[in-house]
């Protein structure tokens, strides 16, 4: 039995840090980020994969992109 949330119907928000040219997309569900989990996909394949970080990762993620602390 999986306990990871289904997915399939999940509304996904795309990054307000992706660039406009279609490229570098990536899009987060954030009402599914339950069990210490943050849901993220590729938008130009939204029908493949999404990988889940834990929180504390993903905070760390997003601190470090705010920061600027990676080039593109």
């Amino acid at each position: 039995m999986s306990t990871s949330p289904d997915l399939a119907r999940a509304e996904w928000v795309k990054s307000s840090y992706s660039n406009g040219d279609g490229g570098g997309c990536i899009e987060w569900a954030p009402a599914h980020t339950t069990a210490g989990t943050v849901p993220v996909r590729d938008s130009k394949d939204p029908h493949g994969p999404a990988l889940r970080f834990g929180t504390a990762a993903w905070s760390s993620f997003v601190t470090v992109v705010k920061g600027g602390e990676l080039s593109a």
